[in-house]
């Protein structure tokens, strides 16, 4: 980031209020599609796409240098699956199963992926069909499991990504993940975790995008309040079934070859079909641009959590406590571990400004590419919604006396580099 987009983006959240999630201005009709990587900078994804929290679409020559686009795939453009046996086959991978409905998504079970690749090898002899079900290998941790050396590299665009920072200084998980799958898997309409942007990119294959800007997706709750499963189901025309859907515009529909990199902004519901064998590599990610919508999504599986159990708070020793350890089973992360969440990349830009970096150096071992006008951008951001966070009421419940440093001076800190930073 330089100066002038540290400026831009600051002059943009000053004209936001507070902490609140941002809606998308007008509703779009199409997707743009970005062709050239030397023609499209860093400045112009963040100012075009990141802040404004719109959807774009990359080329295939964004990702032409992938060793997994050359390696993972045949010369026809199908799986290479005697690659991926050789190399990983032994790897216990978690396998979806399309088609069964466990509340809004599917069941999984874990088996090697020599296993999943004989299943998926049978499917395609038996014309895309199998007494198995249709089986989606989802949500592989490669890079967790084993080394991921030359099977991609990070865009600079997604360069700053928080939550896996964070994961990785904890070294226990991550949010990168591979996808794989035949013909007609799918994954069903949802939001991704914490209101985390994310980026997809086909390795091989084809895939089926429905997209829904934030709020729209009030309007496809059913007579009970709840989100579809499935956008594409008929039963979405019932008006006695869904009251509001006349309300809802049509979804945007993208349909994404093999090489081509989409990014998903935040808060968008939306719906993904592969249209042939696919293989994806798949970020969730989270920073400045889009933290404020990570703590109102918090705040609100809080309330849903309480309201839950709310018949128990006076019965209940500790109901606040129960709700937070709730809460952190439901959701991954409450409102003590999104303080911790904030303290490490806070503590971590504030040494990163310290130390004088220079503009695109490599921080970690992971690539993230930071300068000294991101960790002012950071800082800023990470102040404005940790004052929201010190004054939430459920959160002063929340024992911070082993907290090091306590909340309060954490704050502090921020802000002294805040207005540091502000007067260069």
């Amino acid at each position: 980031m330089d100066r002038e987009a540290r400026v831009f983006a600051e002059s943009h959240f000053r004209g936001l209020e507070g902490c609140l999630p941002r809606r998308v201005g007008p509703q779009l009709d199409r997707v743009d599609f970005i062709e050239k990587p030397d023609s499209f900078s860093y400045a112009d994804f963040f100012k075009g796409y990141l802040l404004p929290n719109l959807p774009c679409v990359f080329s295939s020559a964004f990702t032409e240098g992938w060793g997994s686009r050359r390696l993972w795939v045949t010369p026809s453009g199908k799986p290479n699956f005697d690659y991926l046996l050789q190399n990983y086959g032994d790897v216990v991978v978690p396998v979806a199963n399309c088609g069964v409905r466990e509340y809004n998504s599917n069941p999984k079970e874990h088996m090697p992926l020599r296993d999943y690749i004989s299943y998926w090898k049978e499917y395609i002899q038996g014309n895309y069909s199998s007494s198995r079900g249709c089986l989606y290998l989802k949500d592989w941790h490669l890079c967790r499991d084993s080394s991921a050396e030359g099977v991609f590299t990070l865009p600079i665009y997604f360069s700053s990504d928080w939550l896996n920072e964070y994961w990785d200084a904890l070294d226990v998980d991550d949010y990168r993940f591979i996808y794989m799958g035949p013909t007609g898997t799918w994954s069903p309409f949802h939001a991704d975790i914490f209101r985390s942007f994310s980026w997809s990119v086909n390795i091989c294959g084809r895939k089926k995008w429905f997209f829904f800007p934030p709020g729209q997706e009030e309007a496809l709750r059913d007579c009970h309040g709840s989100l579809p499963y499935d956008v594409t189901s008929p039963t979405l025309l019932d008006s006695r079934l869904h009251p509001m859907r006349d309300h809802c515009s049509p979804p945007l529909e993208v349909t994404q070859e093999a090489g081509e990199m989409v990014f998903v902004p935040s808060g968008w519901h939306h719906q993904v079909h592969n249209l042939e064998d696919t293989i994806s590599i798949n970020h969730n990610w989270v920073n400045g641009c889009n933290l404020a919508n990570m703590w109102h999504f918090l705040q609100q599986e809080l309330c849903a959590v309480q309201q839950e159990i709310i018949d128990w708070r006076d019965s209940m020793p500790d109901w606040h406590h129960h709700c937070q350890v709730i809460m952190k089973s439901c959701s991954g992360i409450n409102f003590e571990e999104f303080y911790h969440f904030l303290k490490v990349v806070a503590e971590r830009r504030l040494l990163l400004l310290a130390k004088g970096m220079g503009p695109g150096k490599v921080e970690g071992g992971k690539g993230t590419r930071l300068g000294p006008e991101q960790a002012a951008f950071d800082i800023g951001r990470i102040a404005e919604v940790l004052e929201s966070v010190v004054a939430h009421p459920d959160f002063q419940r929340v024992d911070t006396s082993a907290f090091s440093p306590r909340p309060e001076e954490l704050l502090q800190q921020l802000g002294e580099a805040v207005a540091a930073t502000t007067s260069l």
